[in-house]
């Protein structure tokens, strides 16, 4: 039989259910005025009524304005951009010198 003992050194249910999750109280998650669960609606916004558009906030028209440009900008720029890569020096390299070669053979042969 367990006996105990009324007084103020008892400890209900919840002061060990917090001693036993590390003395911190109850989870901020999970206690009156959270939502249980999502309801479905991006940053909880509820969607305007039938028939009416959703008003602009200040900060989209610069920002959609800003991508915009940005993207164009970065396309059309790393498209003209000039092929500095080994491959292509290496290959126009070896397109001068065997002309080189081919002059030199001919200049050689016309003698």
């Amino acid at each position: 039989m367990h006996f105990h003992s009324v007084g103020s050194d008892t400890q209900t249910n919840d002061q060990i259910n917090f001693t036993t999750r590390g003395g911190h109280g109850p989870n901020p998650f999970t206690t009156a005025g959270h939502q249980d669960r999502p309801n479905g609606y991006l940053f909880n916004r509820l969607p305007p009524p039938p028939g009416q558009s959703r008003k602009w906030e200040d900060w989209e028209l610069p920002c959609y304005i800003t991508s915009f440009f940005t993207i164009v900008i970065l396309g059309v720029g790393l498209n003209a951009k000039p092929d500095l890569t080994l491959e292509t020096w290496a290959h126009q390299e070896a397109l001068k010198r065997l002309e080189l070669e081919s002059a030199q053979i001919q200049s050689v042969d016309a003698e």
